[in-house]
């Protein structure tokens, strides 16, 4: 088992890629933590995955929230050692791409809340030896993109750049920072114009691979990335994209 012993909390994990990695590190032997915003799903998929996984309510753009879910993460599994912060909302389900309240509550959820997950982890990893940090980025935080609030572009940008910041600031730490930057995936709950058929099928003509790709295929660059078989990655950067960003 590539996990076995290790805890690792998950944000956003009710559903989609967070749902889909919790299960996935759950058969690879990890004690996980489903934090998330949706109490009713969370405490659904917990239920589902079995005694290895439990649900903690996070709210990401709260500092005290991700207080408490540290602290219960190892209050009940007595460590922490992988942190992949998968919350996220989308900025295509706007009618107004210059709407400053938009712009507030994207980046707030994207980036300001992977800062909190990040700085709450750091110290309890460092505690303990070690350990890896998963964020997820997009395709949208290396390019520009036509159907999206530009606060979804600065959001998953400031998330690269956070994950690069904290590989060079704590390698000495042995902690391990990388991101995944996924391309067109299955329309998220919070999705708009992206999950309108005729504009999937618009910007599916420029993936290599032409179709769209899965949530357990992310789900399986994040087990990498969380797992001791990238010991010596940091600071990196995995595209799961059809080859998007190849063109």
């Amino acid at each position: 088992m590539r996990l076995a012993g290790k805890v690792a909390i998950i944000s956003g994990a009710a559903s989609g890629m967070g749902a889909a990695t919790a299960r996935l590190f759950v058969r690879e032997g990890a004690k996980v933590v489903i934090a998330d915003v949706l109490d009713r799903e969370g405490r659904e998929v917990a239920a589902a995955i079995g005694g290895e996984a439990r649900f903690e309510p996070l709210d990401v753009t709260s500092e005290e929230s991700w207080a408490a879910v540290v602290a219960a993460a190892t209050r009940h599994f007595g460590k922490l050692d992988v942190l992949v912060n998968n919350a996220g909302i989308s900025g295509s389900a706007e009618q107004d791409f210059y709407s400053t309240e938009a712009w507030h509550r994207i980046m707030a959820v994207n980036a300001t809340g992977v800062f909190f997950g990040i700085k709450h982890a750091i110290p309890v990893m460092i505690a303990n030896g070690g350990g890896s940090i998963v964020n997820l980025s997009s395709i949208a935080g290396v390019i520009g993109s036509e159907h999206v609030h530009m606060a979804y572009n600065a959001s998953k940008a400031a998330v690269r750049l956070m994950t690069k910041s904290v590989a060079v600031q704590h390698g000495k730490d042995k902690i391990r920072c990388n991101s995944v930057h996924p391309g067109i995936m299955p329309p998220m709950r919070t999705s708009g114009r992206t999950a309108d058929p005729a504009v999937r099928a618009e910007r599916m003509r420029f993936i290599p691979m032409r179709r769209p790709g899965e949530v357990d295929e992310v789900a399986q660059a994040i087990l990498f990335l969380a797992s001791d078989e990238a010991s010596y990655i940091t600071g990196s950067e995995v595209h799961v994209d059809g080859g998007a960003l190849a063109i």
